[in-house]
C-alpha cells in the first residue's frame, strides 16, 4: 500500500479525536495541492498560496474559533519518520501558524528520534514556536485505524491544547 490511500482513514480517525474533545475540526486531503474555498477563505495570507502550489501538507484544516481558527497541518508517513519529515513538517506549521501539527507514521517513532528529542532541548525548542501549540509524532494502526502511539504526548489528553 501507498500513504496516498491512508489519507481519508486518518483524517477521519483526527476529526473524531477533535469531536471528542468538543472541537468541531475541517480537515481535508490536500496533498494534491488542491484547497476547497472553505479553507481558502480562513487563510488570511494570500501569499501562502505561491509556496502551497510547490508543495502542500497531506492534511490541511482548521477548528474554528471565536477570534481567529487554530490551523492544524498534517504529513502522513508510510515508512519511519525521518528528521527530514520532521523539518517537514515544521516548514508548513510555520506557513500555516498552525495550532496543531501531527507527522503521523505507520511505522513506530524511531527509538533515535525520540532520544534526540529528548536530548536536544535546542531542537525541541526549534520546532515549536510561540503560536505552535502541538507538534506530535504518532503511529497510526491501519489495521484498526487508531492512533497507538503519540509522542512526545497525546495532545488530545492534556487539557493545556484545550483552554478557550
Amino acid at each position: 500500500m501507498v500513504e496516498r490511500e491512508f489519507y481519508e482513514v486518518i483524517k477521519d480517525a483526527l476529526e473524531k479525536q477533535f469531536k471528542a474533545r468538543g472541537a468541531d475540526a475541517h480537515l481535508e486531503i490536500t496533498a494534491d495541492k488542491r484547497f476547497s474555498d472553505r479553507l481558502k477563505s480562513r487563510i488570511s495570507d494570500d501569499i501562502i498560496f505561491v509556496f502551497l502550489k510547490q508543495a502542500s501538507p497531506d492534511i490541511t484544516g482548521f477548528v474554528e474559533e471565536q477570534y481567529y481558527p487554530k490551523f492544524i497541518v498534517v504529513e502522513v508517513k508510510e515508512d519511519k519518520i525521518k528528521l527530514d519529515d520532521i523539518y517537514q513538517l515544521k516548514k508548513y506549521a510555520d506557513l500555516f501558524n498552525a495550532y496543531f501539527a501531527f507527522l503521523i507514521s505507520l511505522e513506530p517513532v524511531p527509538e533515535e528520534i525520540k532520544r534526540l528529542f529528548k536530548s536536544n532541548v535546542l531542537l525541541r525548542s526549534k520546532l515549536t514556536s510561540s503560536y505552535l501549540q502541538a507538534f506530535a509524532l504518532a503511529r497510526f494502526d491501519s489495521a484498526n485505524h487508531e492512533f497507538v502511539d503519540w509522542f512526545e504526548e497525546n495532545p488530545f489528553e492534556n487539557d493545556v491544547y484545550w483552554k478557550r
